[in-house]
């Protein structure tokens, strides 16, 4: 449990500009996370461009980067998916050495009721041998997990033991936080209301930001949780101004302009994704020279 509170980061995947995937700027990004002083890193997630990615890329891309992590870092991998047999097929042949925790996205398109997403969740629960984080994202999936569903799935399964929750409904995620057991954890998906959530009882966040500006974000995140509001604001406002151009195009698009633009990677996505605009990249470079 202590080893998802405070600030993980959902690391993109980078590539090279024919496409394949950048090693050597993984390597980097690795590193510089750990020395900016995150808590947790996660693989796979939609920052990391999972979608596009083919199932040997991800197979190589976590052993890579078991590898350079060296355990010093927990790790949390996603694996979701709107197929729940073929996701338990997944789970059941998936190497969890070296990971610690499993984030799983509600289904998307299908668009289930809060039963369907309650019974996804009860046969992943049943077939998955880590702890699992939830994720609501309806943003993406177009389907919200209720509070209610959560406070259910918090409560029937030992180990559901967490949300990421990226809803941006404050009152939802005030039930949950109000009525939630006291071992499950609640986490910010939004990198912008992590701040809010964790005054009113959040532990932590699962953020995007916090890739390009690691030390002030998870510093930041480390004084809130301390109860240091004053220094956590300031933090908090000192980066503000990242926020428009990092998500205005599109995640993970900002992040890898902004992690460009720090010589640690390409700004390069794979498609249906299209790299930032100039205007994006220039008011970046305006931000971090500043």
């Amino acid at each position: 449990m202590e080893e998802i509170k405070g600030t993980g980061v959902a690391l993109i995947t980078p590539f090279n500009a024919d496409l394949s995937v950048d090693y050597s700027g993984l390597e980097k990004l690795l590193n510089y996370q750990i020395e900016g002083g995150i808590d947790y890193l996660v693989l796979m997630g939609t920052t990391g461009e999972s979608a596009v990615l083919t199932k040997i890329e991800k197979e190589e891309i976590i052993t890579f980067c078991k590898k350079i992590n060296a355990r010093r870092l927990p790790i949390v991998l996603g694996i979701g998916g709107n197929n729940t047999l073929a996701l338990i097929d997944e789970i059941k042949t998936t190497d969890f050495t070296g990971v610690d925790a499993v984030l799983s996205v509600s289904p998307c398109y299908n668009k289930p009721t809060q039963e369907g997403i309650y019974q996804h969740y009860k046969l992943i629960a049943a077939a998955c041998p880590l702890q699992i984080i939830l994720y609501n994202v309806p943003g993406r999936t177009a389907s919200n997990i209720s509070a209610g569903t959560t406070l259910r799935l918090a409560n029937d399964f030992e180990n559901i033991i967490a949300i990421k929750e990226a809803s941006g409904d404050m009152d939802q995620i005030m039930q949950i936080i109000k009525n939630k057991p006291s071992d499950f954890l609640v986490l910010s998906g939004d990198d912008g209301l992590a701040l809010p959530m964790i005054y009113m009882g959040a532990e932590g966040v699962i953020s995007v930001i916090g890739q390009s500006n690691p030390k002030e974000y998870s510093t930041m995140v480390a004084e809130a949780r301390k109860g240091n509001i004053a220094n956590a604001n300031a933090l908090h406002y000192s980066i503000y101004d990242y926020y428009g151009p990092l998500y205005t195009e599109g995640n993970p698009a900002g992040v890898k302009a902004c992690l460009e633009l720090l010589g640690i990677c390409k700004a390069v996505v794979r498609p249906p994704l299209v790299e930032a605009s100039s205007s994006i990249k220039n008011q970046l470079k305006v931000l971090l020279k500043s």
